[in-house]
């Protein structure tokens, strides 16, 4: 059983296990020492978002992969995405310090093999053994832990010649579509997005205005990001026709959410029909499929088809829509909350930036807006409901909460969805229920959720 590896890396409160400085050391020494075995000139590109607690990381870290025989360049604030690009580029690997979504508190470790891709389950495990092992001791070669430093000596500003690599990939996704007279609002989240979101819209022609786009350390996804897509929603909505739409990225901007010109907040399912239909126009859907996860509504899927286009499920998380894709060979895949992964190119992760210029491009080149590409998407009633729980125990060792499940499923008879799963990153439970008629998508999330909240809850 993985201990220290969720579904998107290691995250966890700053400073608290396994997020201390030990730990962190310890995750680069054991990746340090995983790839000197396989590059002889070994260099490491780590970038981090805008958290306080993300400089003495980034440290904690460098001072592991060094002592593995690393050598280390830092990116400074850069998006996850952008990480995984640089990584391909010209590193042996890339890291990225960030907990996406969480509060300020929260923080994380993300890695990027030299492909540009995360790493599989299976690496995962093994680098946990080396990391405890390294923990408590067991590698001769390492007598004690270094202290850490009183003081971080990253910086926070952002490597001007990697971001413009960067930048210029992102513009030349586009390249050959003209942007004249469209204007975005842009909610940067307070996050890695903020230095540059504002030079991609720049490179693109693209005019965009931008909001929380001031990080102070302690307000990233504060009330703002891809959490709250409604604060750019009302924004655009009332802006009197200035945007044709508005886009909002979360904390390390691997995914993005949109809102119309009429302030509807449109998501990644969204996101999905629309890339999926303008593919398949131009004959480039691969195996006519887009893969989605547990997660993304029916209606999707029915729209789908209407379109000609199957839609796959993966498990929850972009790493396994990507290895759905790989698979399978499809150029699209995504989640609802805003994971788009474009695979007709050269993007190896979930790139909010480029899910932004790409959902642009579309809109440009139909000329329709985003609300009419989107309008026949009739969307399931659905909730997610969170459940803070002391244990991770699996469901069915669990008799009422099972018993609960069970009786949901049978009294929708097919015509809707349930999924219970627990959080890859956080101590909840998650339940999604999906009906014909909301009364009822209400009734059955309280039934499920009151059974974990009875047996497993805090």
């Amino acid at each position: 059983m993985r201990m220290l590896f969720g579904t998107d890396g290691i995250r966890g409160v700053a400073g608290d296990p396994p997020l201390d400085h030990n730990t962190v050391f310890a995750v680069g020494a054991a990746f340090g020492r995983y790839l000197s075995q396989r590059h002889e000139d070994l260099e490491v590109i780590i970038g981090q978002d805008t958290r306080e607690s993300s400089a003495w990381i980034c440290d904690s870290i460098t001072a592991g992969l060094r002592w593995a025989g690393a050598r280390v360049k830092h990116a400074g604030v850069m998006t996850t995405p952008g990480v995984a690009f640089l990584a391909r580029q010209a590193f042996s690997a890339g890291v990225v310090i960030s907990a996406s979504h969480n509060p300020w508190t929260d923080n994380g470790i993300k890695i990027f093999s030299h492909d540009g891709y995360k790493l599989p389950d299976e690496l995962e495990e093994e680098l946990e053994s080396d990391i405890f092992d390294l923990l408590h001791g067991r590698v001769p070669a390492l007598k004690e832990i270094p202290a850490a430093k009183a003081a971080p000596e990253s910086a926070m500003a952002t490597d001007a010649l990697l971001l413009r690599q960067y930048v210029e990939w992102l513009a030349a996704t586009v390249e050959g579509t003209s942007f004249r007279g469209v204007r975005v609002l842009v909610d940067c989240a307070n996050g890695a997005a903020t230095p540059v979101a504002h030079e991609v819209f720049r490179a693109c022609g693209i005019q965009a205005d931008f909001i929380n786009d001031q990080p102070n350390g302690r307000n990233i996804n504060e009330n703002c990001g891809a959490l709250h897509p409604e604060i750019v929603a009302k924004a655009v909505a009332e802006s009197g026709g200035k945007y044709d739409l508005g886009v909002t990225f979360d904390g390390d901007a691997d995914r993005a959410l949109f809102s119309c010109k009429q302030g509807k907040v449109v998501n990644g399912d969204a996101v999905l029909l629309l890339a999926g239909r303008d593919l398949k126009a131009h004959g480039k859907l691969t195996q006519e499929t887009v893969v989605a996860t547990t997660m993304s509504n029916m209606g999707l899927e029915i729209a789908l088809k209407k379109s000609g286009i199957r839609m796959l499920r993966a498990g929850v998380g972009d790493k396994y829509v990507l290895e759905q894709m790989l698979k399978t060979g499809a150029v699209l895949g995504g989640e609802q909350s805003g994971h788009i992964i474009f695979r007709d190119g050269d993007a190896t992760t979930g790139d909010g930036l480029l899910t932004a210029l790409r959902v642009l491009q579309v809109i440009q080149n139909s000329d329709k807006s985003l609300a009419h590409l989107v309008a026949d998407l009739k969307v399931f009633p659905q909730v997610v409901k969170n459940i803070r729980v002391r244990e991770k125990k699996a469901f069915d060792q669990v008799p009422e909460v099972s018993n609960a499940i069970k009786s949901a499923e049978e009294q929708l008879a097919g015509n809707g969805r349930i999924v219970v799963r627990y959080s890859g990153t956080e101590a909840l439970a998650r339940v999604m229920v999906e009906a014909e008629s909301e009364a009822q998508m209400k009734a059955l999330t309280d039934q499920i959720a009151g059974a974990i909240q009875k047996t497993l809850g805090v």
